[in-house]
């Protein structure tokens, strides 16, 4: 009988992400910013029902802003657009041919 869990498959087709060192002077730099985002989102200065988020791109790691409705998490807009964001990527992965 094969008793082999059930996400066996799952966890050896995921990468693990390896952490990247951040300096004292990005982590303060990184704290400041999410300081400002919350002070903005707590503004309410995109109205009521958005909020502002920072993430960076899982393919390029190019940092996106982002303005979504906080009940739907629709997304109402980005900075840079996904169609730049996908340039970028196939720019990139040409530049390696």
């Amino acid at each position: 009988m094969d008793v082999t869990p059930v996400d066996a498959g799952l966890s050896a087709a995921a990468p693990v992400a390896t952490p990247v060192p951040v300096s004292a002077e990005q982590q303060a730099a990184n704290r400041e910013l999410v300081a400002a985002v919350h002070a903005v989102n707590a503004a309410e200065f995109f109205g009521q029902d958005s909020e502002l988020t920072f993430a960076l791109d899982r393919d390029t790691r190019r940092p996106v802003i982002r303005i979504v409705n906080r009940q739907t998490n629709e997304l109402i807009r980005q900075i840079p657009a996904e169609y730049v964001l996908r340039l970028a990527e196939v720019m990139r992965s040409n530049q390696g041919r």
